[in-house]
């Protein structure tokens, strides 16, 4: 396996934003691993859905994806990715949160880790500096906000 090139900063902020998406993975297995019920972890993912994949999803598909644009095969896997990680964070059928957390902490880790060492690797390598100066005005660095309600995970 390849040394994973540098990340150009412009691209640092989604990959900061993966990483908190990693933790998410995590807080779901040990919320479980506690026996913390679906219902109660699903308050926290539905939280973390509406404040941070949703416009993360949207900042990729608007001005990242576009660096390769949609008919690239990394670039549709991705947006395949996303409509499913969506339909599993917005499942709205009370017996199957369970099954559908689960399988959202599986299919998100994966999303991320192709991303990560995959897609975002393509993009950097092929983005002009306009494109990254898109990206990175689009995507301000900020500072994590977390949901310390119910730390289900603690």
């Amino acid at each position: 396996m390849s040394n994973p090139i540098k990340r150009d900063p412009s691209i640092q902020p989604l990959s900061r934003d993966h990483h908190h998406g990693l933790l998410l993975c995590w807080k779901i297995r040990t919320g479980f691993s506690k026996g913390v019920s679906a219902e109660r972890m699903k308050l926290y993912t539905d939280w973390f859905y509406e404040n941070h994949i949703m416009k993360h999803f949207e900042i990729e598909e608007k001005y990242v994806f576009p660096v390769l644009g949609n008919d690239n095969e990394l670039v549709k896997q991705a947006l395949n990715d996303h409509k499913l990680i969506e339909k599993l964070f917005t499942e709205k059928n009370n017996s199957n949160f369970e099954n559908s957390l689960k399988q959202l902490s599986d299919e998100l880790e994966k999303h991320i880790r192709f991303e990560e060492r995959v897609l975002f690797n393509e993009i950097q390598l092929a983005a002009t500096v306009e494109q990254l100066d898109i990206i990175k005005k689009n995507h301000p660095d900020e500072k994590f906000c977390e949901n310390q309600t119910d730390t289900f995970w603690k």
